[in-house]
């Protein structure tokens, strides 16, 4: 059995990948706020008993459309590193790399809002809903591979062309929060009304400062 929902043809015989699409697209229009069970399950043209069959609430989807945004960011990140040419030199190739991860995330941020900002949401189980059933134990987090992307990023460029080193345990977490709080203020901070090339100086600046960072990381001691 099918349903026509939204443009699109849900097959039930795989309703909970169904009800994932629609919260992602829900998602995607407006952010976490928009992933409701009952919309998705209106979407998919199915009842909200249907839905908890699979779901026991709001926060399940969300933590599953959670996990697709931080996928979808991470696959943002590694198209725009196989964008960047190849370099005969390690270091350099290295840094191309990283630079290339930091603007594919910032991308994905300004491209896809409403996901980026689902990727980072802190999804709990909805109150006093009379169609739930009884909660099953929490869906661990989903792993966050953007910042694993960025930490072997460091870690290539830390041991480029010399004696195998590796990035300072803190390093990937401070590159993190350089590209994340970045994407922040150009969404919803004061850098969100900056004109098109501006952002894009911003962008690379911003990139500039975590590569003299990583360059500095590499540099043996006492040079």
């Amino acid at each position: 059995m099918a349903a026509f929902s939204g443009g699109k043809t849900y097959h039930h015989g795989d309703l909970r990948n169904a009800l994932i699409c629609a919260a992602v697209d829900l998602a995607t229009e407006g952010g976490p706020e928009r992933v409701v069970l009952r919309e998705a399950a209106r979407r998919v043209g199915v009842s909200p008993t249907a839905a908890y069959r699979h779901f026991d609430g709001r926060g399940e989807l969300l933590r599953a459309v959670k996990t697709h945004a931080q996928r979808a960011l991470a696959d943002s990140m590694e198209r725009a590193a196989e964008r960047v040419p190849g370099a005969d030199d390690p270091t350099v190739a290295a840094e191309l790399r990283l630079a290339a991860l930091g603007r594919g995330y910032v991308g994905f941020a300004l491209e896809q809002p409403g996901l980026y900002r689902a990727a980072f949401c802190t999804p709990r189980a909805a109150c006093g809903d009379p169609w739930a059933p009884p909660g099953r134990p929490a869906a661990p987090e989903p792993e966050f591979r953007a910042f694993a992307l960025l930490t072997e990023a460091l870690h290539a460029l830390a041991g480029a062309g010399r004696v195998e080193r590796r990035a300072r345990p803190d390093a990937g977490a401070a590159t993190w929060s350089a590209v994340h709080g970045l994407s922040l203020l150009l969404l919803d901070g004061p850098l969100g009304g900056l004109p098109e090339q501006r952002r894009t100086d911003v962008v690379e600046s911003t990139l500039a400062l975590v590569l003299s960072g990583a360059r500095a990381d590499r540099a043996p001691a006492g040079s």
